[in-house]
C-alpha cells in the first residue's frame, strides 16, 4: 500500500513542480512570445521552406515535382561553380589580410591615447552609417577607368599612366575588399575599444611596476583578454564576407570575365536574372551548410579558449 501511495504521489508532485515553474516563468514567456513568433515566421520558416523546395522542380514558387539532389548536382556541376567558390574564398582571405588586423591595431593605439579619442571614434565610425549602395558608387567613381576616375586623375597630376583598377582580374577582389573594410572599419573598432576598456587597469599598473613595457603588457594582459572578442569578430567577418553580393554586383557585375563573381551574386543571378529559383535555393542551401560549419567551428574554438 505504501509503494502504491508513493507512485501516486510522485506524478502529482511532478505535475505540481512543472505547474509552479510555468507560473514563475509565465511573464518571461509572454514577453518572449512576440519575438519568437516573428523569429519563426521571418527567419526559420523561410529557411525550412527553402531547404524543402530545393529538392523540387519549381514553377515560379510552386513545387511541382520531387527531383531529389538533381538541383544540387546541377549547381555544383556548373562550370563556373568552382571558380565562383574560389573567388568567394579569395574575398574572405583578402578581408582577413586587409580588414581584420587594422581595426584591432587602431583600437589598441586609441586606447593608449590620452586625448582625441572621441574625434577618432566619430570620424572612423562615419563610413559605417553611409548606405551600402552609396558607398559602392563612391568607390566605383574612385576606381573609374581612364581620366574619369579620381585615382587616375591624381596619377595624371603626377604624370603617371592611368591604371585599369576594376578591369584588372588580379586587382579587382582586393580593391573591392578595401572598400568593404573601409565601410566596416568603424563598427569593428568600437567593439574592440569597448572590450579594451573592460580590462582591469590595476593589471596594467601592476605590469608597469614590474617593469613591463608596451609589448609586455600587450602580450601578457591585452591579448589573453581580447582573444574571445577577436575570435568572434573573425568568425563574423568570415560569415559576412562569404555572403558578399551587392558590392561586386554594383561595382563590377561580377567582371571582368567573372573574376569578382561570388556565390551570393551567382545566387542572385539564378533567382532574379534567369528565374531559376530551384537552382538559387540549392546554391543557398550549399552556402548555408558552409556557414553553419563555420559557426560550429567557432563554438568549438571558443569553448577551447574559455576552457
Amino acid at each position: 500500500m505504501k509503494k502504491t501511495a508513493q507512485r501516486q504521489s510522485a506524478p502529482k508532485s511532478l505535475h505540481a513542480g512543472v505547474r509552479q515553474t510555468l507560473q514563475r516563468n509565465m511573464t518571461g514567456w509572454l514577453l518572449l512570445l512576440p519575438s519568437m513568433i516573428l523569429f519563426t515566421v521571418i527567419i526559420w520558416r523561410p529557411i525550412v521552406v527553402g531547404i524543402l523546395y530545393s529538392f523540387f522542380d519549381l514553377e515560379g514558387f510552386r513545387p511541382v515535382e520531387f527531383v531529389g539532389v538533381d538541383n544540387f548536382l546541377s549547381v555544383m556541376s556548373d562550370s563556373n561553380f568552382i571558380k565562383t567558390l574560389g573567388n568567394t574564398f579569395q574575398y574572405v582571405i583578402w578581408s582577413l589580410i586587409i580588414g581584420f588586423p587594422l581595426p584591432f591595431l587602431t583600437a589598441v593605439m586609441l586606447n593608449e591615447m590620452l586625448s582625441g579619442k572621441q574625434y577618432f571614434k566619430i570620424s572612423t565610425y562615419l563610413p559605417g552609417i553611409i548606405p551600402g549602395i552609396a558607398v559602392c558608387l563612391i568607390w566605383k567613381s574612385l576606381y573609374g577607368e581612364g581620366d574619369s576616375g579620381l585615382l587616375n586623375m591624381f596619377l595624371a597630376k603626377l604624370n603617371v599612366e592611368p591604371a585599369t583598377w576594376l578591369a584588372d582580374k588580379y586587382k579587382v577582389i582586393p580593391l573591392i575588399v578595401i572598400m568593404m573594410s573601409w565601410q566596416g572599419f568603424g563598427g569593428t573598432l568600437i567593439m574592440y575599444l569597448a572590450s579594451l576598456q573592460g580590462i582591469n587597469q590595476e593589471l596594467y599598473e601592476a605590469a608597469r611596476l614590474d617593469g613591463a613595457g608596451f609589448f609586455g603588457r600587450f602580450r601578457h594582459i591585452l591579448l589573453p583578454h581580447m582573444s574571445g572578442i577577436m575570435l568572434l569578430v573573425l568568425v563574423r567577418q568570415i560569415i559576412s564576407v562569404f555572403q558578399v553580393t551587392e558590392q561586386p554586383l554594383i561595382m563590377t557585375d561580377g567582371g571582368p570575365n567573372g573574376a569578382s563573381l561570388t556565390l551570393g551574386l551567382t545566387n542572385w543571378r539564378y533567382a532574379f536574372k534567369f528565374g531559376q529559383y530551384e537552382r538559387s535555393l540549392a546554391l543557398g542551401v550549399v552556402t548555408f551548410v558552409i556557414l553553419i560549419s563555420l559557426s560550429i567551428l567557432y563554438h568549438v574554438m571558443d569553448k577551447k579558449i574559455n576552457d
